[in-house]
C-alpha cells in the first residue's frame, strides 16, 4: 500500500517512507565521488587538487536548485495539507519554470568566470587549466544540476520518493559508465570527468520532466501557470536555508583549501577532497531523511494536525541522533580502505588521510540532529529560523573555527573544525526549538 503525506507516521512507516530519498541521495553522492576516484587514480594528485578546489564555485550556482526545491515542496505540501491541489500545482509548475530559466543565466554567468573564480580560489598554474576546464563544463550543464535537484525533493512531495530513487540510480549508472569510458579508456582527463557528471544530470534532470508534462498517479503534475513573484519570493525566502548552506559549504571550503595550501600544500587540498566525498556519502543520508520528512512535517503544518508534529518531532531527533552515533563508528573503521582506495598509491598522504579521518569522524555525531533542525523550521515554512540555523552552522561557527583552531592546534585544528562548529550549532538548534515550541504546538 502507497504511504501518503496524510498518514500517522510510525518509526516504520517514517522509515520505509525515507529509504528511497536516503539511498537516493547516498547514491548521488556515491557517483559524484566516483569522478574524484578515476581522476585520482588515472589522472594524478594535482588534477584531483585542481577539481576540488574548483567544485565550491560549481556548487554554489548548482545549489540554487537545492533553495527552490526544499522552499517550494514545503509550500506546496503545506498548500496540499489546506487541501487546495490545483494551487499546489501552480505553485509546483512556476518553481520548474523558474528553474530553467534561473539556470540558463547562471551557467552562462558561471562559463564566463570560471578564469577568474579558479584565480580568486588560489589555483596554482599547474591547477589552473584543469579548473577552468572542469569548471566549464560541469557549468554548462547547471539548468540540468538545477532541475535534478528540484525533482528529488518534489518526488516526494508528489508521494513517489521510490520513483526519485529510480532516475537517481539512473543518473549514477550512467555517470560511473561515462567517468569509466572517458578517463580510463578515452583518457579525456579532468574534462572527460566533467563531461560524464553533466551527461548524468541530463538524465536525473530531464526524465523527471517529461514524467511530470505527462498524466501520471502522482499528487502533482504540470499545469499552465504564469510566474507570481510573491509566490517565488516566499518559496525562495523558505528555502534560503538550503542555499545558504551551499553556498556557506562553498565558501568554507574555499578557506579550508586555503589553510590546507598554507600547512599542508597541494596534498592537503587533496586530502580534504578526500574527507569531502566521503563525507558528501554519510551526510547524504541525513539530507535524504529531511527530503522525505520535510513534505510530511509541511502536510500536517498546514493541515493543523498539532499531535503528529510532536510524533514527527521526537521520532526524528532519535533517529538522526543514533545515525549519528553509527556513523561516527563506521567512518573510523573504514578511515584506512577508504583512504587507500583514493590515494594509495601515495603512502605520506594515504597516512595523511587516514588520520583526517579518524579526527573528522567526530563531526558526524551531530550533524544529522543539526540538517534536521534547520529542514524542519522549512517544512514549518519558516525561513528565517531555518537559514539563521544553516548560516550559524555552515558558515559563522565554522569560518571562526577554521581560522581559529589552526593557531592552537596546527593542521589537526583543520581537521576538527566541523566538529567543534556542529557542537555551537546543536545548542542554538535546541535554543529555537524550545523557543517556538508554542507557536507551533510541536512539544
Amino acid at each position: 500500500m502507497q504511504i501518503q503525506l496524510s498518514d500517522h507516521f510510525t518509526y516504520k512507516k517514517l522509515l520505509r517512507f525515507a529509504i528511497s530519498p536516503i539511498m537516493m541521495m547516498i547514491f548521488t553522492s556515491i557517483y559524484g565521488v566516483v569522478d574524484g576516484l578515476f581522476v585520482s587514480n588515472f589522472v594524478g594528485k594535482t588534477p584531483f587538487a585542481a577539481i576540488n578546489l574548483i567544485m565550491p564555485f560549481t556548487m554554489i550556482l548548482g545549489g540554487v536548485g537545492f533553495m527552490v526545491g526544499t522552499g517550494g515542496s514545503a509550500l506546496v505540501a503545506k498548500t496540499l495539507g489546506e487541501g487546495d491541489k490545483p494551487a499546489a500545482n501552480r505553485y509546483f509548475t512556476m518553481m520548474v519554470l523558474f528553474t530553467l530559466l534561473l539556470g540558463a543565466g547562471l551557467s552562462a554567468f558561471g562559463i564566463a568566470a570560471m578564469p577568474q573564480a579558479a584565480r580568486l580560489l588560489g589555483a596554482t598554474d599547474a591547477m589552473m587549466d584543469d579548473c577552468v576546464v572542469y569548471g566549464r563544463i560541469v557549468v554548462a550543464f547547471t539548468t540540468a544540476f538545477m532541475l535534478q535537484n528540484v525533482f528529488q525533493t518534489f518526488l516526494s512531495t508528489a508521494e513517489k520518493p521510490k520513483l526519485g530513487l529510480v532516475y537517481t540510480v539512473a543518473a549514477g549508472v550512467t555517470n560511473m559508465a561515462l567517468d569509466a569510458l572517458f578517463i580510463a579508456v578515452f583518457r579525456w582527463g579532468v574534462a572527460g570527468a566533467a563531461l560524464a557528471t553533466g551527461v548524468s544530470q541530463l538524465v536525473g534532470g530531464v526524465l523527471p520532466l517529461f514524467y511530470f508534462l505527462r498524466p501520471n498517479s502522482s499528487l502533482l503534475r504540470l499545469t499552465k501557470t504564469r510566474l507570481e513573484l510573491r509566490v517565488l519570493l516566499k518559496a525562495c525566502g523558505n528555502g534560503s536555508s538550503e542555499l545558504m548552506s551551499n553556498i556557506s559549504g562553498s565558501i568554507v571550503g574555499m578557506l579550508y583549501n586555503y589553510q590546507l595550501l598554507r600547512f599542508a600544500g597541494e596534498d592537503g587540498v587533496a586530502v580534504y577532497g578526500v574527507l569531502m566525498y566521503v563525507s558528501f556519502i554519510f551526510v547524504a543520508a541525513f539530507i535524504g531523511y529531511t527530503v522525505a520528512s520535510t513534505p510530511i512535517v509541511g502536510y500536517h503544518h498546514g493541515a493543523g494536525n498539532h499531535k503528529e508534529l510532536k510524533s514527527l518531532l521526537k521520532k526524528s531527533v532519535v533517529l538522526m541522533l543514533s545515525a549519528g552515533v553509527l556513523m561516527m563508528l563506521l567512518s573510523r573503521a573504514l578511515a584506512k580502505p577508504l583512504a587507500n582506495v583514493f590515494v594509495g598509491y601515495d603512502q605520506e598522504l594515504s597516512q595523511m588521510t587516514q588520520h583526517a579521518f579518524v579526527v573528522f569522524s567526530w563531526s558526524f555525531l551531530l550533524a544529522g540532529f543539526n540538517i534536521f533542525a534547520s529542514s524542519f523550521f522549512t517544512a514549518l515554512n519558516n525561513g528565517a529560523i531555518s537559514a539563521a540555523i544553516s548560516f550559524l552552522r555552515s558558515l559563522v561557527f565554522q569560518i571562526i573555527c577554521v581560522l581559529a583552531l589552526p593557531a592552537l592546534l596546527g593542521l589537526d585544528g583543520v581537521w576538527w573544525s566541523v566538529t567543534v562548529a556542529d557542537v555551537f550549532a546543536c545548542i542554538i538548534s535546541v535554543i529555537f526549538l524550545f523557543a517556538k515550541r508554542k507557536r507551533y504546538h510541536y512539544m
